[in-house]
């Protein structure tokens, strides 16, 4: 009976304890500037920028995340490389 309530005790917490592994961080003043210069290239402006350091697969070296830039008259999440190079362009 112990056991069970360790593990059911240990479940709670991971999943608990899992939003706090996130890597998400705010973007330096270098990687902001640079960044404005891909979202005006893809043809928007403004959003909420983070870098993404989760370095999955698809993105071994992280990614950048813009959340609700204007591309015309619609908001999108657009995702960028490491090296600012635009890998996805989603409308909201």
């Amino acid at each position: 009976m112990r056991a069970l309530s360790f593990s059911a005790a240990l479940v709670v917490v991971t999943c608990l304890a899992t939003p706090a592994l996130a890597k998400d961080r705010a973007v330096t003043h270098q990687e902001k500037a640079s960044l404005e210069a891909a979202v005006k290239s893809a043809g928007c402006t403004g959003g909420r920028m983070e870098f993404d350091d989760d370095r999955s697969p698809p993105h071994p070296s992280g990614k950048f995340e813009i959340d609700d830039a204007m591309c015309g008259n619609q908001k999108h999440d657009l995702v960028f490389d490491h090296d600012f190079k635009l890998i996805s362009n989603e409308a909201d």
